[in-house]
């Protein structure tokens, strides 16, 4: 193989790598496993928020009903008291007091109920939620191992270009690929080849005073272009 040939293959090699590099940062599989791994934060985070309500209103539950008993203790405790009152005054004050703990009493009752409600549909909620965690989970490993799979292919692709590119560089002086190097750190593609008065590589047309001046080259030497500063390979 000749310099020549070697440097365009050398920039084949380079050029397929960073388009399956470019190609492994942008698969199809990566976004579809955004997407599961978002609907799974989506479902915990809605899965959390049910289990809040359920302990919210559960604890309104228990205060209503710690409430009630301490009502009924005070009703009953102001009843007893009310049979040995004797005083007209008297009995109107504890009777004002026993209508006022039936009002707290009914509130008590009513806040209750509503978050009994509110709990036991938050539970009904979270049956139907907790239904859909396996088939949510399983779309997440699912896309997982896809991108894993699709991965691996693209490393091992990578590996073979690797290897070709390791073997083709050897045949090139180093002097040579130092500059070819350098080149490509820059603009990407560092070799290209001049078919008729055109640079591949930027696709602009050579003066003929240009075009005469790369082919009185010799085979090992690589003018650059006067266009883009590639390498031209005649």
């Amino acid at each position: 193989m000749s310099a020549a040939e070697a440097l365009l293959e050398l920039q084949r090699i380079d050029t397929g790598a960073d388009q399956l590099r470019h190609r492994r940062e942008h698969l199809d599989e990566r976004d579809r496993l955004v997407e599961a791994t978002a609907q799974v934060t989506k479902w915990e985070s809605t899965r959390q928020a049910l289990l809040a309500r359920i302990a919210e209103n559960a604890e309104i539950v228990e205060r209503a009903e710690a409430e009630g008993q301490r009502i009924d203790a005070e009703t009953a405790r102001l009843n007893a008291q009310m049979r040995t009152v004797i005083a007209p005054r008297e009995a109107e004050a504890l009777q004002h007091e026993l209508e006022t703990l039936a009002t707290k009493r009914a509130e008590s009752d009513e806040q209750g109920l509503v978050a009994l409600t509110e709990q036991g549909d938050a539970e009904a909620e979270l049956v139907g939620h907790l239904s859909a965690e396996e088939s949510i989970r399983e779309a997440a490993r699912s896309a997982d191992e896809r991108l894993q799979i699709a991965e691996a292919a693209i490393e091992a692709e990578l590996d073979e270009l690797e290897r070709r590119r390791s073997d083709t560089r050897a045949l090139l002086a180093d002097g040579l690929l130092a500059r070819y190097d350098r080149i490509r750190s820059k603009i990407g593609v560092a070799a290209a080849r001049l078919t008729g008065s055109r640079c591949e590589g930027c696709h602009l047309d050579l003066s003929a005073a240009e075009v005469d001046e790369v082919r009185r080259a010799g085979d090992d030497e690589f003018p650059d272009c006067p266009q883009c500063g590639r390498m031209l390979v005649r």
